[in-house]
């Protein structure tokens, strides 16, 4: 019979290797450090700037993603980075977009709710033996979207003509369809998360 750790490591880490100090990790972590800069420039309206740096942090994640297939660099503290990264870009700068007062603060509530409860889940899975689940297509695509709409969304505040607005109108609904995926794939992760936790409590 198979163990947690080992279940873990054929079905939920693809090859996984025990190591810290990568070209990935590293472009994580950097990635990690630019977020609070990207949400300061972005609530005091810098937004030309802001919409480069959010550019580059959210292409280095397909870069990092690239890098570590590519040349068999993927670890376990990266599956765990580049989620993290995603979640933060995100999270902080619709913080930030809400003190610029260019989306609600309810979306921050419903956006960050989500992640809170997959941070719950990712704690108890771990405590089983499993590490991060693997990446539904859903949740792929809502982050994508979002990735899309944020900075659509900053573009959008250049300027009050026409077609800004309509801009807006368009990165919005981008925007909230992407939080429905968002948490359509999060309600996904907690059945496969509980049907874990359930397995492992009858084979114990």
């Amino acid at each position: 019979m198979q163990t947690p750790e080992t279940r873990s490591d054929t079905k939920f880490s693809p090859e996984p290797k025990n190591v810290l100090w990568t070209i990935p990790n590293a472009i994580s972590v950097l990635r990690i450090l630019t977020i609070p800069v990207i949400a300061v420039l972005v609530s005091q309206r810098h937004l030309m700037i802001s919409l480069v740096l959010f550019a580059v942090s959210a292409a280095s994640d397909g870069v990092d993603g690239f890098i570590a297939r590519r040349f068999n660099q993927v670890s376990r503290v990266g599956q765990i980075l580049d989620p993290i990264a995603d979640r933060m870009l995100i999270l902080c700068t619709i913080v930030a977009l809400g003190f610029a007062q260019i989306l609600p603060w309810w979306l921050l509530v419903v956006v960050g709710l989500r992640d809170l409860v997959m941070g719950v889940l990712i704690l108890i899975l771990a405590q089983h033996g499993y590490g991060p689940l693997p990446v539904h297509y859903a949740g792929k695509t809502g982050t994508a979207m979002l990735m899309l709409a944020i900075p659509a969304l900053i573009l959008a505040d250049f300027q009050e003509t026409h077609f800004f607005g309509i801009l807006h109108l368009v990165a919005l609904a981008a925007v909230l369809w992407g939080v429905v995926l968002y948490w359509f794939a999060g309600v996904l992760y907690i059945i496969q998360g509980v049907g874990l936790i359930r397995d492992d409590t009858l084979h114990d």
